[in-house]
């Protein structure tokens, strides 16, 4: 069950690749661009793609400008134009907060570009007050200085709205690609957040949109940060806003409202104790609740002179995880006893470890950084303790803006308040968001999960009195288990040795937010190295200082770097430290221009795509691929080229300020669709060269175009709620054809064409004699008008098809296991069906989608693994066509997606493995990749 839905997700994330630093040529999530060395005293870092430095170390310049921090901060940045290159910083950069140590200051300020705010556009300016005098010790952040985008919207925000709503349908997978029907679909509703500049190139106008709700064919909660372009509406960047321990379950974030707390005047505090899970009796600190007199989990020791502020732990057992998601769930109270000492019933629902250990990180906080709670203005701590995933068991934790939810474990898992670390690392993410508030997205969301682990552990060996030589200093979530060995349960390693060069991995923001759990490692290794090698208290006020008052939203690896070694100077570390320090960075490979160094086996056809959200086509010895210019910030055009290399590539769209995307080709025609303010349009271009031709029109857009000849086919839904539509178009005919069968909950998908034949897979609804859907695959002759059902229907879903000029295959799902399909292949008249691969058995393959030719069948499989490792993210593998051979199209590292046949047995492919997403190739498949 659990393995269907994450297949189901991973169709569509594997449909689109957005490379973890395809968006980030001028800084968003996964920062490709090397930086320069770490500073010197004194010295400027330039900045990537602006005129404003990245970091300014070692100086000590006066200030005169009088009234608040913030004030003198703008001061500092125009009396010193030169150097920053900031024309207007009263008017552009919008004071966000200003935090105080001592003598010492930090004012982070927000940019604007004509009053609209710049996405992770952030400066820092760090200052020293003494006697009534300021002094700027240095500066940090991204400033974009190239912004010249027009701030008036061409899309109105019901239409940002709709569009963001369906790109998150369509990468949550929208029910196994038939999306919509009244069963399995998803219930998602979007909010306008208002308009932001996405700073790529000359900035995108966006409309910020987050969308919310339940994956009801996934199962999860939703929620997902979508910028659709405000000019021509499509969607530019998508990802989920949650922040959890292990792999991502798609979830959410978002407001929640806990009930006020009686004030500690009213409800005096009193201590009790209770059993954590590996049996040591803790204190407790609780309060009498005046009308039930029962002992509750709630906590007003730590929080003085506030009211408000409480650390307490809910209830939550009972309750689905979607319903904590974002929101507060009704009905839940505190957990309560009728004795201060608290009985091994709470210690089994993971109470006693959520509320003790909160405490624990509540008092790390404040006595090593002083910081008072989250926020650092003592904001209220809920953990919400023992939620479910559909009444089964939820192994997961997560903060979601403004509280932590912890699953309910099962037969092996424990609770996951059970583990200090865990606690530790999700109320650290609480910390990250109201600092540097790293976009948890590519490398920035990698940086946030990496000093989540890194606080979480620290506080977690420092309670357990662990050595930090010990080879398991570094476990993560390794006391989460019943019976496993510590190394058998854990989570994550920080001692796990990963470099950028040998173990970064290239994938999309559907998968795992663009590797945030995969790569965190490589940089959570490296500070973990530096509490190895320098005293841990003083690692601790290092990277707390690097997080606290250099590093933004959308700094990637090698700013983290600068970041964390020029915190180390102005605290003024002895040089044998400081060299400690710059080691571990070099050693995890987090050096400038590390991205270099990444290796491939495939060969480019069209490099640095900078698209998102777009596939690619293939055929007749041609390929068409979407790509962006180099800052990824112009609207997509269509190229195309010849498979075997060599010759001018030839740009098939206009560049008229529309996305054109999802491009098909029989190496005679290109078809695509060009996404503008109104509708999205149905486009072709001959090859050969000739005018721009619309075919159709609709306002939500085609799914899986293909082309042969003449013959121009799709699927698409009128509205959300409603399943997909094949459609095909022929010369002359003033409107498409629909195929298959149809009623209001009935739906046909996963198209293919060859030969004049369509084949594709029909979802049919049944109230009686049981209420439910079958599943067929049909093939319709465009000649004939016969239809041929070569797939019977049958309860157990089927995947994408894939016709040639002798047979049909298609995925089959006939098993209730973990996710694995087999590939089905009939003759065109529905007899000689046999399984290519077969769902059961050391060779099935947890197979996502698929493409075919004459001679092989080249299938996407991605693993739904909870720990998101590179053997399990979207690799190629190809069969051939009677099932003999089999094995890998491409060795490469990294996410491999929107395969496309281009006929015998090559195929052509977005790879992530680079760092960016690159349009690639094989002449020959790889074979084994052992």
């Amino acid at each position: 069950m659990r393995g269907n839905r994450a297949r189901s997700r991973r169709q569509a994330g594997a449909a689109a690749l957005v490379g973890a630093a395809a968006l980030v040529v001028t800084g968003l999530p996964g920062q490709a661009l090397a930086a320069s060395p770490a500073p010197g005293p004194g010295e400027v870092v330039p900045g990537t793609g602006t005129a404003t430095p990245a970091l300014v170390d070692g100086i000590r310049e006066g200030v005169t400008a009088a009234g608040s921090a913030a004030d003198a901060a703008r001061g500092h940045l125009a009396g010193k134009r030169d150097r920053y290159r900031i024309a207007d910083p009263g008017r552009d950069l919008k004071p966000l907060r200003t935090t105080s140590a001592g003598s010492s200051e930090t004012v982070r300020l927000q940019q604007k570009h004509r009053g609209i705010d710049v996405l992770g556009g952030q400066y820092v300016v760090r200052m020293e007050k003494k006697d009534g005098k300021r002094v700027v010790t240095g500066t940090s952040g991204k400033y974009f200085t190239a912004l010249k985008a027009d701030t008036k919207a061409d899309v109105s925000e019901e239409t940002a709205v709709e569009r963001a709503v369906d790109a998150t349908l369509a990468q949550l997978g929208r029910d196994d690609g038939f999306g919509g029907g009244d069963e399995g679909s998803p219930s998602l509703t979007g909010t306008a957040r208002g308009l932001v500049i996405v700073p790529k190139g000359a900035g995108v106008l966006a409309h910020h949109v987050t969308v919310r709700g339940t994956d009801r064919a996934g199962g999860q909660p939703v929620l997902r940060e979508v910028y659709v372009d405000a000019k021509a509406g499509y969607p530019v960047l998508q990802y989920s806003g949650i922040r959890t321990f292990g792999a991502p379950a798609a979830a959410s974030g978002g407001a929640a409202q806990a009930p006020r707390a009686k004030a500690a005047a009213d409800a005096p505090g009193v201590r009790g104790s209770g059993v954590t899970y590996d049996g040591t009796t803790v204190e407790l600190q609780l309060t009498q609740d005046d009308g039930s007199k029962e002992y509750l989990m709630r906590d007003q020791s730590r929080m003085r002179g506030s009211s408000k502020n409480v650390l307490s732990t809910w209830d939550a057992r009972g309750k689905d995880v979607s319903e904590t998601s974002g929101r507060w769930p009704e009905g839940i109270k505190e957990f309560g006893s009728k004795g201060p000492q608290f009985s091994q019933e709470f210690t089994e629902a993971g109470a006693v470890d959520a509320h003790w250990a909160a405490g624990k990180v509540y008092d790390y906080y404040k006595q090593a950084h002083g910081r008072d709670s989250l926020d650092g203005r003592g904001m209220t701590i809920n953990s919400l303790v023992g939620v479910t995933y559909f009444g089964m068991p939820y192994v997961n934790a997560f903060w979601d803006g403004t509280k932590m939810v912890y699953g309910s474990g099962d037969k092996e898992y424990r609770t996951l308040s059970a583990g200090l670390d865990v606690v530790g690392h999700e109320m650290t993410h609480g910390v990250v968001e109201n600092t540097a508030n790293l976009v948890y997205a590519g490398q920035s969301g990698a940086m946030n999960e990496a000093v989540a682990d890194y606080f979480g552990n620290a506080i977690k060996t420092d309670a357990y009195g662990t050595s930090m030589d010990s080879p398991d200093s570094g476990l993560l979530g390794e006391r989460l288990c019943r019976t496993k060995t510590p190394r058998e349960c854990a989570i994550r390693d920080l001692n796990d040795g990963r470099t950028t060069s040998k173990s970064f991995l290239g994938v999309s923001f559907a998968t795992d937010n663009g590797g945030v759990h995969l790569n965190s490692t490589i940089f959570s290794g490296a500070l973990w190295d530096i509490r190895k090698d320098v005293d841990r208290a003083l690692a601790d006020r290092i990277v707390y200082k690097a997080l606290t008052e250099y590093m933004t939203p959308l700094d990637g690896f090698t700013e983290g770097r600068n970041a964390v070694i020029a915190a180390a100077k102005a605290l003024k570390v002895p040089a044998k430290d400081r060299n400690a320090v710059t080691r571990a960075f070099n050693a995890h490979g987090i050096v400038p221009n590390w991205e270099q160094a990444m290796g491939v086996d495939s060969d480019q056809l069209l490099g640095r795509l900078n698209t998102s959200n777009t596939t690619v086509g293939a055929g007749g010895g041609w390929w068409a691929a979407s790509k962006s210019d180099d800052s990824g910030g112009e609207a997509y055009s269509v190229w195309a080229g010849k498979v075997a290399g060599g010759g001018a590539q030839k740009l098939i769209s206009p560049n008229d300020g529309r996305y054109h995307v999802n491009p098909a080709t029989d190496g005679k025609t290109v078809v695509w669709e060009a996404y503008g303010p109104g509708n999205v349009e149905l486009l072709s271009r001959p090859l050969a060269g000739g005018p721009v031709k619309k075919l159709w029109s609709n306002r939500r857009g085609m799914r899986g175009l293909k082309v042969e000849g003449k013959v121009v086919v799709w699927a698409e839904s009128p509205r959300a709620s409603v399943g997909l539509q094949v459609m095909y178009l022929r010369p002359g005919d003033a409107e498409p054809t629909p195929v298959g069968h149809r009623s209001t909950r009935d739906a046909t998908s996963l198209q293919s064409i060859s030969g004049g034949r369509i084949a594709y897979a029909q979802r049919t609804y049944h109230a009686r004699p049981t209420r439910g859907y079958t599943y067929s695959v049909e093939v319709l002759d465009t000649a004939t008008g016969k239809t041929t059902v070569v797939q019977a229907p049958g309860r157990h879903s089927v995947g994408q098809t894939g016709v040639t000029g002798k047979h049909v295959f298609w995925l089959v799902d006939e098993v209730d296991d973990q996710g694995q399909r087999g590939v089905r292949r009939a003759n065109l008249d529905g007899t000689g069906t046999v399984d290519v691969s077969k769902e059961q058995g050391a060779d099935a393959l947890h197979a996502v989608t698929l493409t075919a030719s004459d001679e092989a069948v080249t299938v996407t499989a991605a693993t739904p693994d909870t720990q998101y490792r590179n053997e399990t993210l979207s690799k190629l593998w190809q069969l051939s066509a009677d099932g003999t051979r089999s094995g890998r199209v491409s060795c490469n590292r990294g996410e491999q997606a929107a395969a496309a046949a281009a006929g015998g047995r090559q195929v052509v492919w977005i790879d992530g493995t680079t760092g960016y997403t690159d349009l690639v190739t094989r002449g020959r498949p790889a074979g084994n990749c052992g």
